[in-house]
């Protein structure tokens, strides 16, 4: 991850949830108090986050020792200790509950990426993400999709051209579409076609595409594209599939499945922050 940009976001984030005190904390307890604290992990899963403690504790206090015990893209198992603290206790409380939160999701992104590449079972495909990311947490999401093993599709919006259904009615079709943009763009820019059916897959191979996407194909559609396709322009398959079918696309001869869910319907790792004792 970007450090600079991970710390101009955590500001943001810490900023919210602190408003201009913690009353609780600053009120119940000393301002001299010191104490340490560990997160335990409360199911299996794969770690994505791990630095989030280091940059978030030295925005509020540097002080603050971490130890995190588990890397990133590893796996740890229920009861685990994955990391621990030592500090002031107050700045401790006031940044758990954000931080807790962030490493909470991104956890669960990298848990839920590794188990569809273990569900698809297939080396030759490789598992991507989509812009179905939360606003302010794509740098968080898109690094948990990569410590779960996958890769991640385009960032932002200029990262490449990807012409979709709209753009393709707007252009006039795909071969309009395509000589267009090729027309204004640099050579370092990549064009990727969303298409629906062999024409418009014929049509994208025509047009000399980088990259073709199949859309809400069948594995048996996609079996019969990808045989269209000359090695030169890499294939993706994305819509309809999730977690419950992807196995069937095992096999399919396409190169990259891009799963919206891995970010947008992810499920928190279960992770608790546990102050263990005042020194």
């Amino acid at each position: 991850m970007n450090n600079i940009l991970v710390k101009k976001q955590l500001e943001s984030f810490l900023l919210e949830d602190l408003g201009e005190i913690d009353i609780t904390s600053e009120t119940a307890i000393s301002h001299e108090a010191i104490g340490q604290a560990k997160l335990v992990a409360k199911e299996n899963g794969i770690m994505a986050g791990a630095d989030i403690w280091t940059i978030g504790y030295s925005i509020i206090d540097p002080t603050i020792s971490v130890n995190v015990l588990v890397d990133d893209g590893e796996a740890f198992q229920k009861g685990d200790t994955i990391a621990q603290f030592k500090g002031k206790v107050i700045p401790m409380l006031a940044g758990e509950r954000v931080l807790l939160n962030i490493l909470q999701r991104m956890s669960g992104i990298a848990t839920m990426t590794q188990t569809a590449i273990n569900t698809l079972e297939d080396p030759s495909i490789r598992i991507c993400d989509t812009r179905k990311t939360t606003p302010g947490l794509r740098v968080f999401e898109k690094y948990a999709v990569r410590c779960g093993g996958g890769f991640n599709h385009r960032r932002n919006l200029s990262d490449a051209v990807m012409l979709k259904e709209n753009h393709i009615l707007a252009c006039g079709g795909i071969t309009n579409a395509v000589n267009t943009v090729r027309a204004q763009i640099g050579h370092m820019v990549k064009v990727e076609v969303e298409t629906t059916n062999e024409a418009e897959v014929k049509e994208a191979i025509e047009a000399k595409v980088d990259v073709i996407m199949f859309d809400n194909a069948t594995p048996e559609e996609i079996k019969s594209y990808v045989k269209l396709v000359p090695e030169c322009i890499k294939t993706e398959a994305s819509g309809g599939i999730t977690l419950n079918n992807l196995s069937s696309f095992r096999g399919t001869g396409v190169g990259y499945i891009s799963l919206g869910c891995l970010t947008h319907s992810v499920k928190a790792t279960d992770i608790s922050f546990l102050l263990e004792e005042e020194l």
